[in-house]
This record gives structure tokens, sequence and C-alpha cells, in this order.
């Protein structure tokens, strides 16, 4: 017996059409954004940023590759954690097949990680990943993109993040939380684990001039979620129950 409301053919529609209105809505506002975030002003960046790769030391403008756009995806990894953080690691399992197209428009895309490029090379192989991916181990990028805090930052000054400012930590995330769940699953702590914070930041490359051009974070990044768009999209939708994410190699197969 379905739990859900049920009806004939006819209702159906009647409802499915209603819903397609607002559908068409959201995708002309979803343009209508996509074009002021587009006409956001460039910041020209000039500090020296270095990078470790497989390809050797790079130079935030080396990870343009050649293209004359970045995309860079802050894939929580800190330098004590012993796996990527398992809802990050979730969004990229969808890079590998988008970096062709994206290069092909004239955009790299790339993952960018505070733990040592070793540890990085180790997961890659892991988790059957081939798009780009560099450490920042040792540099001031993810400080200065507000994806990455001090333990200091953390319990003493607050910290700013997506566009807004944390107090400071006064006691450490419950046992049984998401952050101490996955904390676990990356092999640390959970205050450990949340000075790493999720993020998108897009640059471009002109007349040898590198420009940060736009950053989002927090649910900000729900749209490069390739899993819960096609979630929302199904009967139940998230149908979420706590932290229920896990690495694709860590999932209970049916």
């Amino acid at each position: 017996m379905a739990t859900h409301k049920t009806g004939t053919r006819e209702e159906w529609l009647a409802a499915r059409l209603e819903l397609l209105n607002a559908e068409k809505e959201l995708t002309r506002r979803g343009d209508e954004l996509a074009r002021q975030r587009q006409a956001l002003p460039w910041v020209r960046i000039d500090k020296a940023y270095q990078f470790e790769t497989d390809e050797g030391s790079a130079s935030l403008a080396d990870l343009f590759r050649r293209c004359s756009q970045l995309l860079i995806y802050h894939l929580m990894f800190g330098p004590d954690y012993t796996a990527a953080c398992p809802s990050c690691s979730a969004i990229a399992d969808g890079f590998n097949g988008s970096v062709v197209h994206l290069a092909y428009h004239d955009v790299t895309l790339s993952a960018v990680s505070r733990a040592p490029l070793a540890k990085l090379q180790a997961y890659k192989r892991r988790m059957g990943w081939t798009f780009p991916w560099a450490s920042s181990f040792g540099g001031d990028f993810n400080f200065d993109f507000s994806v990455g805090f001090t333990e200091t930052q953390q319990r003493q000054q607050g910290i700013e993040y997506n566009y807004r400012h944390e107090a400071p930590m006064v006691r450490e995330p419950a046992p049984g939380s998401g952050a101490a769940t996955h904390a676990a699953m990356c092999g640390t702590d959970p205050a450990t684990y949340i000075r790493e914070r999720p993020g998108v930041s897009a640059f471009v490359l002109e007349d040898g001039v590198v420009y940060h051009t736009y950053s989002a974070y927090g649910r900000g990044v729900d749209g490069l979620w390739g899993m819960y768009q096609w979630l929302d999209r199904a009967p139940k939708g998230r149908n979420e129950t706590g932290a229920w994410w896990r690495r694709h190699d860590e999932h209970d197969h049916r």
C-alpha cells in the first residue's frame, strides 16, 4: 500500500504542469544568477602561491594548464588527515568525466588540498581519480581563500567562512555528530577536521595576470554534487538521516 498521496493520471498531469511553471522560473532565475556571477569584478592576484602537482612545483598560473579559466574545488584533506573528507569525495567522484569537456571549453578543473602531495596521490589511486589535484601544503592559499584555519583562529579569534564570522569554538563537536563521524572517517579528531572547509573558487588568466572572480562555500557548492541533482528528482528526495555519505568503496553494496 502506497504511503504517499496517489491520484489519477489526469490529476498527476495537472499537478505536473503547475510544477513545470515553477521549474521554468527557477531555471530563468538560475540563468540570471549565472550572469550576476560573471559580472562580479575581477580581483588581481599578486601573491606568489606555490603548489606541488604530479608534474612538479607549480604557480597558480601553472594550474591553468593550457586554458584561460580555472575552477578550483577546495577539497577537505588536511595535513593530519589519513583520508579525504567523505562528502568532498562524493562530490569529486563526478569530476573525472567533466574535466575533458571543461578543458574543451577553455576551463581547467582542479582540486586543491593542504595535505602533502604523496597523500593526495595515494588517495587518487584508491579512488580511481584522474583529474588534476594540487597540494598547497605549507602555503597560504587555503587560508587566504577561507577554506583553511589555524587552531588559534578556531579557538580564540573565530573564523571567517561563507562570508560571515563564526565565533571561537568553545566546545568540541558532540560525539555522533556529522563532524565527529566524518573526522573519524578521516583519521583525525573533530576540531582538526573542521579546520578544513569545502568551497569552490574561480580564476581567469589574462595577459599573464591571474584574477580571482568567484568563490562559494557551504551549501553554495550543492550544485556540484551530481548525486544530489539525481536525488532531488527521485520519489523520496534526499531522504537524509545523519551523516550518510561514504566513500564509494565503503558503501554496503546491494
